[in-house]
């Protein structure tokens, strides 16, 4: 494992301790998008299908494991406990993610690196996951004002995907046969969708002020 990959695997914890601790100290799920929570959710457990199949190391058993159990977590606490449900922004979150849902199944039907189940549901994982972000993104610039956990736990997510940019050209440069391709171009795509949102952290930061999307 080189220091993107791990840089970026520590991020994206980051980002889900931010969330948790956005829901669970302040009881509220206010600014976060349950569609994308659940995207999210879809997207792990299509991606570690090979959890007690194939073990690699304890460290990738064990971020797989914290992955999953946390974006179910997330889920089921903006679904059913019975405080924090009452925060969410259910008219704000409208975004229909089934649709990329669906989408990016086919897609993956389509464009793979081998046609087995296992590598079909991990290229789903892939492109759903470059999407994921949008019912979030969406959610935020209808409200306009963004609260400090929220802001942060989307500029980590962000953050982390960039950082696994440079681990696949890492990659690229120091493996003999690098053939991740759908996961760098991939990246690439999601990180993109972040660049707004990144412009208007920075310029919040660079103020001293609070973070405002426009609608």
């Amino acid at each position: 494992m080189n220091g993107f990959r791990l840089a970026g695997d520590i991020t994206h914890l980051i980002s889900i301790l931010v969330l948790l601790l956005k829901i669970y100290a302040t009881k509220s799920c206010s600014g976060i998008s349950l569609k994308t929570q659940e995207l999210y959710a879809v997207v792990f457990l299509a991606r570690y299908l090979d959890l007690f199949t194939d073990f690699i190391s304890v460290y990738n058993f064990v971020m797989k494991v914290v992955f999953i159990l946390s974006s179910v977590a997330i889920v089921w606490c903006m679904r059913r406990h019975r405080v924090v449900k009452r925060s969410y922004d259910k008219e704000l979150d409208t975004f229909r993610h089934h649709y990329l849902v669906g989408a990016c199944f086919v897609f993956a039907l389509l464009v793979h690196e081998k046609f087995t189940f296992q590598e079909v549901f991990w290229a789903f994982s892939i492109y759903l996951e470059v999407v994921a972000i949008v019912p979030q993104l969406v959610l935020l610039q209808r409200s306009g004002n963004v609260d400090n956990l929220t802001g942060q736990y989307v500029f980590f997510l962000g953050a982390y995907r960039a950082l696994y940019i440079l681990n696949w050209i890492y990659r690229y440069f120091t493996e003999a046969k690098f053939s991740r391709w759908i996961a760098c171009i991939s990246g690439l795509v999601q990180t993109a969708l972040y660049a707004d949102f990144f412009y208007y952290y920075f310029l919040s930061w660079k103020n001293n002020a609070k973070l405002n999307l426009p609608a």
